[in-house]
């Protein structure tokens, strides 16, 4: 059987386990003359990490090209990669013959759950390799009937969805959030949305730390202590704290904006 999968170094990550559990070789590339060289009798795939196409030197436009001048399957990791609705299909249009997506984050679907996307035949044979087929690999890791009905169902909701609505709404749950901690002295937000992976307005929160005695991770710890306990990101590449509002549900954006004035006010000099 054919035993190894191509993959770009800077695309290595802790979730390619998926691949390495079925026994192959993974195959580290840079460039694409180390990637010609590379490709051989035994070269089962090409698996490319969504989310690092940017810090990859073989874009994503030139991998797929590459899959199809040597016939050799490519697989996309996706997986947060939803916002807009449309890389549901963009990118098996695009020519990828497999693409996963989480069954979660902005799909709200069960996070257990999760799609595969691509060449009927390829699908199929992922099938044949999990349950309810007893001896196979993905028998280990089988998702259940009722998460199985729960994604299609979230699916068939989120392709209804009107999702320039719901962006605006997003936008507007971090704005009031922003309006009531902008009041303690010395705090200011900005937004930005990310270009890959979790596509959705994000705000990023800052202060003076002259003026309030706390570091980012010391108030993302203060608000997970708190009740109710909220988990917010620190040190995450840009300074400060960085949220987004689309896993809140409706009313909670108030409460995030009460206990973040709050712990922020207490340490105000």
């Amino acid at each position: 059987m054919k035993s190894e999968v191509i993959i770009q170094k800077s695309h290595r990550n802790p979730f390619d386990h998926q691949l390495r559990t079925t026994g192959i070789k993974l195959i580290e590339i840079e460039t694409v003359e180390e990637f010609r060289n590379a490709v051989n009798p035994r070269t089962a795939m090409m698996h490319f990490t969504n989310l690092f196409n940017s810090a990859g030197r073989i874009k994503i436009d030139e991998w797929v090209k590459l899959s199809k001048e040597y016939k050799i399957p490519c697989m996309n990791d996706a997986a947060a990669d939803t916002p807009p609705v449309s890389h549901l299909w963009d990118y098996a249009n695009m020519g990828f013959d497999l693409i996963t997506f989480s069954g979660g984050k902005a799909m709200r679907g069960p996070q257990c759950a999760g799609l595969l996307i691509g060449r009927k035949e390829m699908v199929a044979n992922a099938l044949l390799n999990n349950s309810p087929h007893e001896d196979t690999l993905g028998r280990s890791s089988k998702v259940g009937k009722e998460e199985i009905i729960g994604m299609v169902k979230a699916l068939e909701l989120y392709l209804a969805e009107d999702h320039d609505a719901l962006a605006k709404e997003w936008q507007e749950r971090l704005e009031s959030i922003s309006r009531q901690i902008t009041r303690v002295p010395g705090v200011s937000t900005s937004y930005f949305v990310p270009e890959i992976a979790n596509h959705v307005p994000h705000m990023q929160i800052s202060w003076d730390e002259a003026k309030i005695s706390l570091t980012p991770k010391q108030v993302s710890q203060l608000l997970k202590e708190s009740k109710p306990s909220i988990i917010m990101a620190a040190g995450e590449e840009k300074p400060g704290l960085s949220m987004n509002s689309f896993m809140l549900q409706a009313g909670e954006d108030k409460v995030v904006a009460e206990q973040l004035a709050r712990i922020l006010r207490e340490r105000t000099a």
